[in-house]
């Protein structure tokens, strides 16, 4: 049996947290992955976004099958916390602008 808490999601940004975060993305084909702690298993979680807030906090937006059901969830995360490990890193650089390209948007004819 573990002792490695569960991760816990983060509350999103409201207004009264200050500026907006700055949210990176990286290309759909090419995402970083978390491992979340969640029903006494580590789950595979692809990275949707970044978050730098205004703190210096980091939080990571994921897809993330919680129970096994293979069923997603979008849920983010506050980093570090013993409940996340890194899965793997992505080869793309992030950016600040979500085009159809990165996003695997249909193509244009």
């Amino acid at each position: 049996m573990s002792t490695i808490p569960e991760a816990q999601p983060a509350a999103p940004w409201r207004p009264e947290d200050g500026p907006r975060p700055t949210v990176w993305v990286w290309p759909r084909g090419d995402r970083p992955a978390l491992r979340v702690r969640s029903a006494g298993r580590w789950r595979y979680a692809k990275v949707v976004a970044r978050q730098d807030w205004s703190d210096g906090t980091v939080r990571y937006q994921v897809e993330v099958d919680l129970d096994g059901s293979t069923n997603v969830t979008v849920l983010t995360y506050q980093w570090p916390q013993p409940g996340l490990r890194t899965a793997h890193g992505s080869a793309s650089e992030p950016s600040r602008t979500a085009g159809e390209t990165q996003q695997g948007g249909l193509p244009r004819w």
